[in-house]
């Protein structure tokens, strides 16, 4: 049931709805859970964790690796690379608004920022650590650690829990907000360009809507825990399945092991898409304006005029907002000793 109403929504059947859209500005600020909320102090300490390579096997991969906060919150690979140069099998997705997701991971394999934040880190192909009591023994082998952990959390807090929570707390301000499109939806109707008007018009009557919606673009605000996943593709007849791989990943089947959410993928945000490229799970598609086509083929079984994508990849163009200013962290030294093992 599920499968064929997503079906019927990607075919296009919502465009009678099409400017009975509700569309959203991004909040300025993401919702924390009640057991992490939100301060100076954590995200301080979260950022150092997020930009320290020595959270790796090698000492030379961090989250910021994978997750560059300092350009699209991606690495602009196809696949990501990690410790001893291994490459894993999707693409990483921007970790900017990833706040806004009631799942982590393109499998949605993660309820929280919290969860998400601690695989990477034992993932043999990713962080490459064999625990995370290795991990945490090399934080707290570092001196200048310390001062920051009980500023965040108190005296004897030095674990992988609330390293996750510092780190999701740095995560959750990475908030691109009033970009054009918010002005718009605002009320500032020369916000848009034309064509960027032109194209929010299209991409609603195409259908787009049904999964890319909400403030962020990636569906609706699903309970934590639950998601939302869409099949990827919808429709297979078609050249571009081929070309660029798209069925050879199971998605969420993956993690589920049940048939029924094989190439089941959570919707990614369109926000800042721009800047985010290559696209899709397995970053096959090298440009914008190629995904759009593909989507319009393999979710809606349509085939786009030029005029079309144009108009779409100009709005999408419109959702890329203000990226806050970030200042790299002064990291604690190791104080005369390595502490990758050799």
């Amino acid at each position: 049931m599920r499968n064929s109403l997503i079906v019927a929504l990607f075919a296009g059947l919502v465009s009678s709805q099409a400017m009975a859209v509700d569309w959203q500005a991004l909040p300025k600020t993401a919702p924390a859970p009640a057991d992490n909320p939100t301060t100076a102090a954590k995200v301080e300490l979260g950022k150092m964790l997020y930009m320290d390579p020595r959270l790796s096997s090698t000492g030379t991969v961090s989250c910021n690796s994978c997750h560059n906060v300092m350009e699209g919150g991606d690495d602009s690979r196809n696949v990501s690379m990690g410790v001893n140069g291994q490459t894993g099998g999707r693409s990483a997705p921007t970790v900017w608004n990833a706040a806004f997701y009631s799942v982590q991971f393109w499998d949605g394999r993660a309820n929280l920022l919290e969860d998400q934040a601690k695989g990477p880190i034992t993932n043999p192909i990713e962080m490459g650590m064999k625990d995370h009591d290795q991990a945490m023994d090399v934080i707290k082998s570092i001196p200048g650690y310390k001062a920051p952990f009980e500023k965040a959390f108190g005296k004897g807090s030095m674990n992988i829990v609330n390293a996750a929570k510092a780190i999701a707390a740095f995560e959750r301000t990475l908030i691109t907000p009033n970009s054009p499109y918010d002005r718009f939806v605002k009320g500032n109707k020369k916000a848009m360009s034309k064509q960027q008007q032109k194209g929010m018009k299209k991409f609603a009557e195409l259908g787009c809507v049904a999964c890319h919606s909400g403030a962020a673009f990636n569906g609706p605000k699903n309970k934590i825990g639950t998601g939302f996943f869409a099949k990827f593709p919808t429709f297979a007849d078609n050249a571009y399945v081929g070309k660029y791989k798209l069925t050879d990943d199971k998605g969420r089947e993956s993690v589920t092991g049940k048939k029924a959410d094989a190439n089941m993928f959570r919707v990614p945000t369109l926000r800042n898409i721009t800047d985010t490229a290559p696209y899709f799970h397995n970053g096959s598609v090298a440009t914008l304006d190629e995904a759009v086509r593909v989507m319009a083929k393999t979710q809606l079984n349509k085939d786009l005029s030029k005029q079309d994508v144009s108009d779409v990849v100009a709005f999408l163009g419109a959702l890329t907002g203000e990226y806050p200013e970030i200042t790299m962290p002064r990291l604690p030294a190791s104080k005369g000793s390595t502490v990758i093992a050799e």
